[in-house]
């Protein structure tokens, strides 16, 4: 969608909200004696709600008119459903913790994505998730994370030395490719590049078609290309089944066909199929926006990129070992800074499984719910000068996520806290080291992506940079 038909369709919506304002309205009735306030907020246009406000766009002019108009907690029309919308770190923390048991993940996700990544382990509660999330972790461990490591750095490198240096290039879409091909060989074992380009094109599609507006299955819709793209995701796994079983690798495809809990659990072919393609795409993508955004500000600030750059050179190696990731405190602060401004997961679904509470506002059983993390790690009161980058509020000096243990919140919490957190900041860290070693680059004065909101902040344009060989340079 281009740049103007994306402010005509925001100027075309902002004309009609005012004209026509949605009513404010509570969401329910809290219980007599209670001593809780209603969730207050409004459906917004006919059908639509307040979806179209956030077209093309990463959605904080929206966040914050709401958090100025309802405070922390309001409701919304959205998605074809209304839904809750909640931002802050006490929010967070009494969401993601749900120590009375009233949150769920299966009824609102299932809405919103089941279709495309059905019964993946974020789509799961209760028992049920303990059960399958305990055998996930055998893929996880600090045996399997060195061997990843060691498998994934050649290949990084590989790559990363084809990126052509010039005047545009296009490092988010070059992270994209870089970020798939590791997770097919560290995660599938699949040497072959041929059919990643298909592949790549099958998850970008179902993820996607998580935010149609209309949610049915016909002729050149969104959600129509989504179910097309689960097919090929699950052709191409289920036809590998057979040859992991007989064959135990490294790789985390080959880990999960074997996979047991402390008490004999397994998972069965159908059970592996949908956590590799929910684990698949949650890897890539989320380590995508993150390598591509933290290359926007180490380009946007060279003196954070040449502190990057003498941090990874003065380790004198060529690959990065796995007791190097607590090693390197100027890459740490500028990728958690990054993950604060960028949270590459932006937000929670939830759904209450009975009556409860949310910061003091009656929240009824059936209710969905939508948890801002993107939003509530850029606005104040939450942080100081939020839009700036500082990657030394993360000193020891300063340690500002530390005003609350949910302000810095890219991974989740509670049972639900990412599983493969580890696993993403090692791959992070291993691109990073090879692109400071190898280039330099930098983007226009001014110069913002503009975004797409997907899993999280996606720059539409593929974020150029102007990209310099180091090599190159120092030669001449």
């Amino acid at each position: 969608m281009t740049s103007s038909l994306l402010g005509f369709i925001q100027q075309g919506v902002g004309v009609i909200s005012q004209r026509y304002p949605s009513a404010v309205k509570p969401l329910a009735v809290p219980p007599p004696g209670s001593g809780l306030e209603p969730v207050l907020g409004d459906w917004g246009l006919p059908l639509v709600g307040h979806m179209l406000e956030n077209v093309g766009g990463d959605g904080m002019e929206f966040a914050y008119s709401r958090f100025d108009k309802y405070g922390e907690v309001s409701w919304v029309g959205s998605v074809g459903t209304r839904m809750v919308s909640a931002v802050g770190p006490e929010a967070m923390e009494s969401i993601e913790l749900n120590r009375d048991k009233a949150w769920g993940n299966a009824g609102f996700y299932n809405y919103l994505i089941g279709p495309f990544f059905k019964r993946g382990v974020m789509l799961m509660d209760g028992g049920e998730h303990v059960h399958h999330r305990r055998i996930m972790q055998e893929a996880f461990t600090r045996p399997r994370l060195l061997a990843y490591l060691d498998a994934m750095q050649p290949r990084i490198k590989a790559e990363v030395a084809k990126w052509q240096p010039g005047d545009e290039f296009h490092v988010y879409r070059a992270a994209k490719n870089l970020t798939l091909d590791v997770a097919a060989e560290v995660f599938v074992g699949d040497h072959d590049t041929s059919n990643h380009a298909a592949i790549r094109r099958a998850f970008v599609d179902a993820v996607r078609g998580g935010q149609a507006i209309v949610r049915a299955d016909v002729p050149g819709g969104i959600w129509r290309k989504g179910l097309r793209g689960r097919r090929l995701l699950e052709d191409y796994f289920y036809a590998r089944i057979p040859a992991k079983r007989a064959h135990p690798t490294d790789d985390l495809f080959s880990v999960l066909c074997h996979a047991e809990s402390e008490d004999g659990d397994t998972y069965t072919d159908e059970d592996i199929v949908n956590h590799m393609i929910f684990v698949m795409m949650a890897a890539h993508d989320t380590s995508t926006i993150t390598i591509a955004m933290m290359a926007y500000y180490l380009g946007k600030h060279p003196e954070w990129q040449e502190r990057v750059r003498e941090e990874a050179l003065a380790l004198g190696r060529e690959f990065i070992e796995y007791e190097d990731i607590e090693r390197m405190p100027v890459m740490d602060m500028v990728m958690r800074e990054t993950l604060r401004i960028h949270a590459p997961v932006g937000a929670l679904f939830r759904e209450a499984v009975k009556d409860t509470e949310l910061c003091g506002r009656y929240i009824p059983k059936g209710t969905r719910l939508i948890a801002g993390t993107f939003a509530s790690q850029r606005m104040e009161p939450f942080w100081t000068d939020p839009m700036k980058f500082d990657p030394e509020r993360f000193s020891p000096e300063r340690r500002e996520d530390k005003s609350h243990r949910f302000a810095w919140n890219p991974f989740g919490g509670g049972a639900h806290k990412c599983i493969g957190m580890y696993f993403g900041e090692m791959e992070v860290k291993a691109v990073m080291h090879q692109m400071v070693r190898s280039y330099s680059w930098s983007v226009p004065r001014g110069y913002y992506p503009p975004l797409r909101y997907g899993t999280g902040p996606m720059p539409t344009d593929g974020l150029p940079v102007r990209l310099r060989s180091l090599q190159k340079a120092n030669a001449v």
